[in-house]
């Protein structure tokens, strides 16, 4: 079996590095390699969505991004303890009318022996704001190491 390391159990810096490498994935926008973190049977709550499997997790992710254009993330850590990490986030994107929002959630995760993700259960808000109320602004990709967080951007 694929091992995706950092493995449980989390230390602080082993889970805020597993929340980098999971920004970093869906920064990306590839869900081909976003679905390789997760174990073949993975169990999802997205909104109101459940994806079971990398397979329907790979569409849900093809429908998200066709949706959600310029798509931009920030994910931080908020607890970690064993083979579970706790996630806060904020993206913001605009939809195909040029409608620009900031979504916020949260995200529980569990991770089998190997580092693959097992569960995952996000809530999420949309909250529609003003191109001038951007403040990811970086090039699409990998937010930059210099580009403030969660709680340097008050969020």
């Amino acid at each position: 079996m694929d091992t995706k390391p950092p493995l449980p159990p989390f230390t602080a810096e082993t889970a805020a590095q597993k929340v980098r490498m999971a920004e970093d994935a869906w920064n990306s926008r590839d869900p081909n390699r976003v679905v390789q973190v997760y174990t073949e049977d993975s169990r999802w709550r997205n909104r109101a969505e459940f994806p079971l499997g990398r397979q329907q997790i790979k569409e849900f992710l093809q429908r998200k991004w066709a949706k959600e254009l310029d798509y931009r993330l920030i994910k931080e850590l908020w607890a970690f303890a064993e083979n579970r990490i706790a996630v806060r986030f904020a993206y913001e994107w605009h939809d195909d009318a040029g409608n620009w929002f900031r979504s916020y959630g949260n995200e529980n995760w569990e991770f089998n022996e190997f580092g693959l993700m097992q569960r995952r259960f996000a809530s999420i808000n949309d909250l529609p704001i003003k191109d001038s109320e951007r403040l990811f602004h970086w090039p699409l990709g990998r937010r930059p190491d210099e580009h403030a967080g969660l709680t340097e951007l008050g969020l």
